[in-house]
């Protein structure tokens, strides 16, 4: 028999899982980034038919086989749609109605379904050509009536492997914790430690050392996540062009040209202001040391001095080597070691740190607020940045609520041992601002 922490845990990762055929809405090995809507196009009316029609099929009535195209009858076969909303149904209760509705493009929407005990919110995809049937659909968060802290913590707590999560209040110079699990233990950051950057090239630029607007060229390439690694070499862009992709789409590339520029042990020290160790690597220096046992080995076991000789004399080889982009295939590789870390305690400092740094990096952190639509709205600032790979997510959001007040919600969950999914640590972060906006 399962527990109630882990019945209610169960159910939210299947209600995660009760679409997976939405094309680009979770890049996991990249950096757990969402991308941000659209801009503001009317919806086709028949985006409206087909959110309405899914009331009775997720109600568990027919109609399945009228609203889903191909495609997503492939990748989630009805028995299996249907046993996920149920799962839905037995969290939730039944589906009632669309109770709010936001166009994506001509042929999308992201929308709320009210249940009786909650809601879910949906983003909803219709093939462009006729019949126009729906082919992505995929639950961004659900909100639990009477959903408390306590329920959070739990659901959090009873993940497998090790999991974080803090939710402070940013009164003061220091966050307070509203609530938070293991908020004290340094864990992988993945693609967020891109946040130490930032804040380096923020500092730089009040202290008159550069400015946004400095041009420098495109650096060396790394994999994917992003676009300038397939820029030609030595592209001109700006520091603030750099810091932009870095954060909205975590460009790796711009993230190592303006690490480079900013200096590492510039960036090391900021780091170490907020939880972190140097040597700060950079994305590319991770991968190839990541595809080396050797140099997994002796990294891990390397203090920071050792660690620094190690770059300077793989200096070469990591500037040249090629880097396989399917080297995260096997799972999870060397995240306890090769990696960044920080608290989420430290996270919240950081944050707050960025939010008084001035429109320009408050501006950089909301270009992609990470969260859904309906969620975002609910506040009057959601700035953002996640980082993932395989074993390891990572999710950090700054918001001030409509009182004006702000909030920070750190995240991470890591693994050694298997992968861990976007999908169902996605909303307990969403169930946590919830209760932050309420």
């Amino acid at each position: 028999m399962l527990s109630a922490v882990a019945k209610r845990l169960e159910a939210q990762e299947l209600i995660a899982r009760a679409a997976l055929a939405l094309v680009a809405m979770a890049p996991v090995a990249a950096a757990a980034q969402t991308l941000p809507p659209a801009a503001a196009i009317a919806a086709d009316p028949l985006v409206r038919a087909r959110a309405t029609a899914l009331i009775p099929v997720l109600a568990g009535k027919p109609g399945y086989d009228a609203l889903f195209a191909p495609s997503f009858q492939q990748a989630v076969p009805q028995p299996r749609f249907a046993a996920l909303a149920e799962t839905m149904r037995t969290s939730l209760g039944m589906p009632r109605t669309v109770e709010r509705f936001e166009p994506i493009g001509r042929w999308g929407a992201t929308i709320v379904i009210g249940y009786d005990r909650g809601a879910a919110t949906v983003r909803l995809m219709l093939q462009p050509a006729a019949p126009h049937a729906v082919t992505g659909l995929l639950v961004t968060g659900t909100t639990l009536g009477g959903d408390t802290a306590a329920a959070v913590q739990a659901d959090v707590a009873a993940l497998p492997g090790a999991a974080q999560l803090g939710v402070y209040a940013l009164d003061g110079s220091t966050p307070t914790a509203v609530f938070e699990v293991d908020g004290a233990r340094p864990a992988p950051l993945g693609s967020a430690f891109k946040l130490w950057v930032l804040a380096e090239a923020a500092r730089q630029v009040a202290a008159g050392e550069r400015r946004w607007d400095d041009v420098v060229p495109v650096g060396t390439p790394s994999l994917p996540s992003g676009i300038l690694q397939g820029w030609p070499a030595g592209t001109p862009v700006t520091i603030q062009t750099l810091a932009t992709l870095m954060i909205s789409i975590s460009d790796n590339t711009a993230t190592d040209t303006l690490l480079t520029r900013l200096g590492r042990a510039k960036v090391d020290a900021m780091a170490a202001r907020f939880g972190g160790r140097g040597p700060v690597l950079t994305t590319r220096e991770a991968f190839v040391i990541k595809s080396d046992p050797a140099l997994i080995a002796a990294w891990a076991k390397g203090d920071a001095e050792q660690r620094r000789a190690l770059l300077s004399a793989q200096a070469q080889r990591i500037a040249t080597a090629p880097i396989d982009p399917m080297m995260f295939s096997g799972g999870p590789l060397a995240n306890d070691s090769v990696e960044w870390f920080a608290a989420p305690r430290d996270m919240a400092r950081l944050l707050a740190t960025l939010r008084d740094a001035g429109p320009v990096v408050r501006g950089i952190l909301s270009v992609n607020r990470g969260v859904d639509p309906m969620t975002a709205a609910r506040f009057d600032y959601v700035g953002f940045k996640g980082g993932s790979e395989p074993g390891v997510i990572a999710l950090d959001v700054l918001a001030q609520a409509k009182t004006g007040r702000w909030y920070v919600v750190s995240g991470s969950w890591h693994r050694t041992d298997a992968a861990v999914d976007e999908a169902t640590f996605l909303p307990l972060v969403t169930r946590a601002l919830a209760l932050v906006a309420q």
